[in-house]
């Protein structure tokens, strides 16, 4: 038992946080300071059950409860209305875990990484008004098509899974900017993806691509591709050192990364079909040109908004990164 420190009248936000505590007595607390309790870190401490004493915190916006050894969640949780922000990684908790009626609450982010969740709780995807869903490092083998009920969500990290298929209803999640499933068995993404115009970074790293719809390159506003460690980049990487740029695409690297202006008078008939036949990547911080007739090189993912060289990344009608089909040319529009 752990009785309370002494608190003065404007504090907001309580770090209770690696005091070895195991239950949080808060009875000698008058009803005003209570209420004035906005913020509350219970990190790495021995907790086993969410202490009652926290459920009456009326006015908690913030709770923080990971690593702990927490299982199960109390049905008092519900008496906090005005919870905003609920994150309890690294815990026990699994899709059982929650009282049934929490998907009342209003929640806008919950982070629940580390635990053992095998689904994603039903209770979760009822709730409309999360903006934030973590679930990395669980055991996740489904993304459920319910998930295009979230119609509010801005980040979805379900990294550290065992996921093998993306469903297409993922696509209805118009408000996405940030989707992460790296270090899953993902096998093929789904050409609907291009629906997602908000989407600024799409981590797939770590999965088992062999190639990527042609409709990725819609994502006009996507600043973040990451596809390291997936067949699609380790074969590329492997063709890559055989396979040195051709001298039309060379000239072409010049001329664009120069921004040099030409007309058709100007160049051989070979270079000046390569350049009409290039097409900008939509990406604007990747500033690669895609053309459709050429000998193939790679366009590779862009990470953290760093600009990488672009070569060997094979593309055809169905997909970038399907050899047996159309290949494609790329080269940086920048040096």
């Amino acid at each position: 038992m752990a009785h309370f420190p002494s608190m003065d009248d404007k504090c907001a936000v309580l770090h209770l946080s690696r005091l070895q505590l195991d239950d949080l007595i808060l009875d000698h607390l008058t009803d005003s300071k209570r209420q004035q309790i906005q913020q509350l870190h219970l990190t790495y401490n021995r907790l086993l059950l969410l202490p009652p004493s926290v459920c009456f915190l009326s006015n908690l916006e913030h709770l923080d409860i990971s690593n702990n050894a927490l299982t199960v969640m109390p049905e008092d949780i519900m008496r906090l209305t005005n919870l905003k922000t609920f994150v309890a990684k690294n815990n026990l908790l699994d899709e059982s875990s929650f009282p049934k009626e929490f998907e009342r609450m209003q929640v806008e982010t919950l982070n629940l990484s580390g635990n053992r969740f095998g689904e994603i709780p039903v209770q979760f995807l009822k709730m409309t008004t999360l903006q934030s869903l973590s679930l990395g490092g669980n055991r996740l083998k489904t993304i459920p098509a319910e998930i295009e009920k979230l119609t509010s969500l801005e980040l979805l990290y379900l990294g550290g899974n065992l996921i093998s298929f993306i469903p297409p209803e993922v696509a209805n999640l118009t408000s996405l900017r940030y989707l992460v499933l790296c270090d899953n068995r993902i096998q093929s993404i789904p050409p609907q993806l291009n629906k997602l115009h908000s989407l600024l970074s799409l981590s797939l790293h770590n999965n088992l691509l062999t190639f990527l719809p042609r409709e990725i390159l819609s994502l006009v506003h996507l600043q973040e591709l990451s596809l390291r460690g997936n067949p699609l980049v380790v074969r590329f990487i492997k063709d890559m050192t055989y396979d040195p740029p051709s001298l039309t695409e060379l000239a072409g690297r010049t001329i664009k990364s120069q921004n040099l202006p030409f007309s058709s008078c100007d160049l051989p008939s070979n270079l000046n079909h390569y350049l009409n036949l290039a097409s900008k990547c939509p990406n604007p911080k990747c500033a690669v040109f895609l053309s459709l007739q050429l000998k193939p090189t790679e366009r590779r993912g862009v990470r953290g908004g760093e600009q990488r060289p672009c070569r060997q990344a094979p593309e055809s009608a169905a997909g970038i990164g399907q050899t047996d089909q159309l290949p494609v040319t790329a080269f940086p529009l920048n040096t």
